[in-house]
């Protein structure tokens, strides 16, 4: 008994076996490039909307350029000038004691900290 491989029955076979193939290979491939397309249309709308951040942040800087308060600042900053009725005060420069007053209270505060090992034991041992 002779089988031969070249028959009608085996040529369709084989052909849709390659159809199924092909179609297999071309639907990975449409779904990889569909992937990467998806993934760069997310990357481009968050750019998108990091620049309408900047164009919006952009728009009220130059809002508040434009404000009185911010040419008063300038004005004040490099023109050296002041409104009408201010006056400038010139205080003294600290003593040294009063300099050194809060640093006395920092100290205390340092040597009564306790450190972690001790406040776990107050918290678990609270007689002792």
């Amino acid at each position: 008994m002779r089988h031969d491989f070249f028959t009608v029955e085996n040529m369709v076979l084989i052909f849709a076996i390659a159809l199924c193939l092909v179609w297999t290979y071309q639907s990975v491939a449409a779904m990889s490039r569909n992937w990467e397309l998806s993934e760069r249309l997310n990357k481009e709308r968050r750019e998108l909307e990091l620049a309408k951040i900047e164009v919006e942040a952009a728009e009220l800087e130059n809002e508040y350029y434009k404000t009185d308060e911010y040419q008063e600042l300038l004005a004040r900053k490099f023109l050296d000038k002041e409104l009408a009725g201010e006056h400038m005060v010139v205080l003294p420069e600290n003593s040294e004691e009063a300099k050194n007053k809060f640093s006395e209270v920092i100290i205390e505060e340092k040597e009564t900290e306790k450190t972690n090992f001790d406040k776990w034991m107050m918290f678990l041992f609270p007689n002792f």
